[in-house]
């Protein structure tokens, strides 16, 4: 049979323009310190292990619960809403993927900050809709009229903390974004445990806010992949509409639960998570290094020389994998994902070779 060439591209015109998604390396190193994709260096709650342990397999032949009611149950009284006030999907991504489906077309335009989360722009342009780019101050911070920038939008979605930068945006500054958008807010939280503060209560304030939460950072659940979002009643009974049938697994949902309920087990690992925080940040910044102030598991570092391609480049060849993201204004950081002490440890005698002063 011969071999039909066509040149023809039968794909929409939006997927043939676009840039795909780039997840975070996988590498196959060896001896590695995989410090690039802000994953939890320790195991998760026992009560998982467990959970998962004495999971009844032959289940497994059987459709999960679609709605997730009983995860559902736990985070509504985790956070004092209710049941009609949660959503859960696979992966905060998931919950990303819904409200883009929901509030965005090729007439309704989404927003979001610059630098950000590459993925909503991803997903808009999936979605055949235009994303405005805001750009954040040289600091990180939020530019001033955020609301009159993102005119014309019906989707602004802001990371907080933000990455790559790890920076939270002051409360009341997006409370009064919240109050003056004539359109949904979904304020993506996936880094919320490890700030000081979060926007969790704001569902109860406003009837055009979403807050999606993912177990894969705080909770050590990368791999089981888990999200949610709170918001209105309305909002969520809408994104029940375009979510996928069974979205996630009957195994994901017995060690989800498991988790959510060991709060004790969650405040002991960030609380781990936070104090090498505090000292990677102490002591890259005696070598020099610019740190942008952080509320997540990672830290945003520019060496003393703003070279961050050669600091990025000299810890792959030591084994040591973290982030780096090129342009102008991020091109002179790394994002340094926060390993366990003795993978911190090793980061830093690296940088002490490179930029301790002679």
């Amino acid at each position: 049979m011969k071999i039909r060439v066509n040149k023809k591209s039968y794909f929409r015109l939006d997927i043939d323009e676009m840039n795909g998604y780039t997840p975070g390396e996988q590498p196959k190193m060896l001896n590695l310190i995989k410090l690039n994709t802000n994953e939890n260096p320790y195991p998760p709650s026992p009560k998982v292990i467990e959970a998962i342990r004495n999971f009844e397999l032959n289940h497994l032949r059987l459709y999960p619960d679609p709605m997730c009611d009983s995860i559902r149950d736990v985070v509504a009284e985790l956070h004092g809403v209710k049941r009609e006030n949660v959503i859960a999907g696979n992966g905060s991504d998931d919950i990303l993927t819904m409200a883009i489906r929901c509030f965005t077309d090729g007439e309704r335009v989404a927003a979001c900050f610059d630098p950000t989360y590459s993925l909503y722009n991803v997903l808009a342009r999936m979605q055949g809709a235009k994303c405005i780019k805001i750009r954040l101050k040289r600091d990180f911070s939020l530019p001033a009229n955020v609301v009159k920038k993102a005119d014309g939008a019906n989707l602004l979605l802001i990371a907080r903390p933000n990455s790559p930068t790890g920076r939270s945006y002051p409360l009341k500054q997006v409370a009064k974004i919240c109050e003056k958008f004539d359109g949904i807010v979904l304020i993506d939280e996936a880094y919320a445990d490890f700030a000081g503060d979060n926007c969790a209560d704001f569902v109860k304030c406003f009837d055009n806010v979403i807050i999606s939460r993912t177990m894969s950072k705080s909770y050590s659940l990368a791999g089981i992949r888990f999200g949610y979002a709170l918001a209105s009643a309305k909002i969520i009974d809408g994104m029940m509409k375009v979510k996928d049938s069974y979205n996630v697994s009957m195994l994901t949902q017995a060690a989800v639960k498991a988790a959510l309920q060991d709060r004790e087990y969650l405040a002991e690992t960030v609380a781990k998570i936070l104090n090498t925080r505090k000292r990677l940040v102490k002591k890259l910044a005696a070598l020099g290094f610019e740190i942008v102030e952080s509320d997540a598991n990672f830290v945003f570092a520019a060496p003393p020389d703003n070279d961050g391609k050669n600091f990025f480049d000299v810890l792959r060849d030591n084994q040591i994998v973290t982030r780096y993201f090129p342009g102008k204004t991020t091109g002179r950081y790394v994002r340094i994902s926060i390993g366990t002490d003795e993978q911190i440890n090793k980061l830093l005698e690296i940088a002490k070779k490179l930029y301790q002063p002679r």
